[in-house]
């Protein structure tokens, strides 16, 4: 018997793609209804207006059905990547750790119509009311998100509680709207301690590149009102009792003006973050640049710090971190100064470094210390 005829159909690739890739899985047959064309280029490309012309017809070639058949193939094979590839993502977005009392999106601030969330990681059996360590994700200033990694997270099996804290970035609002949000959730964490069983006395925060400025920032601008903002639990302080700075600027027009100094090694780039993270070109904005800078408002009365560079780093050099601990030990703050042999990315979570943050916060951090 034989078989009637397939009907074709010249489609567009992009056409072919919207019926073909978009629709439905469930509704999509294993091979296509149709035989479906492509336009193949059969012109001679020695003429200058061999394009312009090109016909529909001499455009477009019907593909055999054995064609077709691994055609469709293919393309349900893209389209199960792309179905498949955003629940993945999804899954990888949420930090996840066994033994612990997970509490995800705390609102901590309202600010503009915006609620500003937090994840709570706490042991699961706490005797005694958990330390804790706030970490911030701020990649120059810019980009974030409370999901990623955190290095110290390893830390709840040894009785801390962890905070990963979502903030404006760069893109939602200029400084000091960044660490206004940092000093909310410090307040919001001691406003609520009892209820989530920490210890309101013992909070420590981190953080690589732009969390660590702003951890910096949280340790030395502790009582300073003008970067206090506003909102709810303002009877309670913001201040922190230790602070771990990867990789975080100290000095941000000492910064400014290495990276515009092509003979300094500093990548350029640190200019346009700097410009974003202020709302304007930080040579107009020479006093908010001063107020952003942790370096501005050392004094005796600061946190202990741990301060982690790399030597290779050429976005933020390692003088930003040497320059903020030479200002914390000539003030008399306990300061540990870690210069290492990478860049940037100093390896926090490495297992060089990581026993040496967790060393530093159980020193500052534990009750029986």
């Amino acid at each position: 018997m034989s078989r009637a005829p397939l009907e074709s159909t010249a489609w567009l690739p992009s056409e072919f793609l919207q019926r073909g890739v978009n629709r439905p899985l469930t509704s999509a047959p294993l091979l296509p209804e149709k035989v479906v064309a492509f336009k193949r280029l059969t012109a001679d490309f020695s003429e200058p207006n061999c394009m312009s012309n090109m016909t529909q017809k001499n455009q477009q070639v019907r593909l055999r059905p054995g064609r077709t058949a691994w055609l469709a193939i293919i393309i349900l094979a893209v389209a199960l990547c792309i179905t498949t590839a955003e629940p993945a993502l999804a899954r990888r977005r949420s930090v996840e750790i066994a033994d612990a009392a997970i509490e995800r999106d705390l609102v901590y601030k309202r600010i503009n119509g915006r609620e500003l969330r937090l994840d709570l990681y706490r042991p699961q059996n706490a005797s005694s009311p958990s330390p804790v360590i706030i970490w911030i994700h701020a990649a120059l200033w810019s980009h974030g998100r409370k999901e990623q990694h955190i290095p110290v997270i390893s830390f709840l099996s040894d009785g801390y509680a962890v905070a990963s804290i979502e903030l404006r970035l760069s893109g939602d609002a200029p400084f000091p709207a960044q660490i206004e949000d940092c000093k909310a959730a410090v307040r919001w964490l001691r406003a609520n301690a009892a209820k989530h069983n920490l210890d309101a006395d013992r909070i420590g925060v981190g953080g690589h590149s732009g969390g660590g400025h702003l951890s910096a920032l949280l340790g030395t601008s502790g009582g300073v009102q003008e970067l206090e903002g506003s909102g709810d639990n303002m009877s309670y302080s913001s201040r922190v009792q230790a602070v771990c700075d990867a990789s975080g600027p100290s000095d941000l027009l000492r910064l400014y003006h290495d990276a515009s100094d092509p003979s300094t090694g500093t990548r350029p780039t640190a200019i346009s973050s700097i410009d974003a993270f202020l709302g304007g070109p930080a040579e107009q904005n020479k006093t908010k640049a001063i107020a952003a800078s942790p370096i501005t408002y050392v004094s005796k009365d600061d946190p202990p710090f741990l301060i982690i560079h790399g030597e290779k780093d050429f976005g933020v050099p390692a003088s930003q971190g040497e320059l903020l601990a030479a200002a914390l030990k000539a003030a008399g703050v306990e300061t540990t100064l870690e210069i290492t042999p990478r860049g940037h990315s100093v390896g926090l979570g490495s297992p060089t470094l990581l026993p040496i943050v967790k060393a530093f916060f159980d020193k500052y951090l534990k009750k029986s210390q």
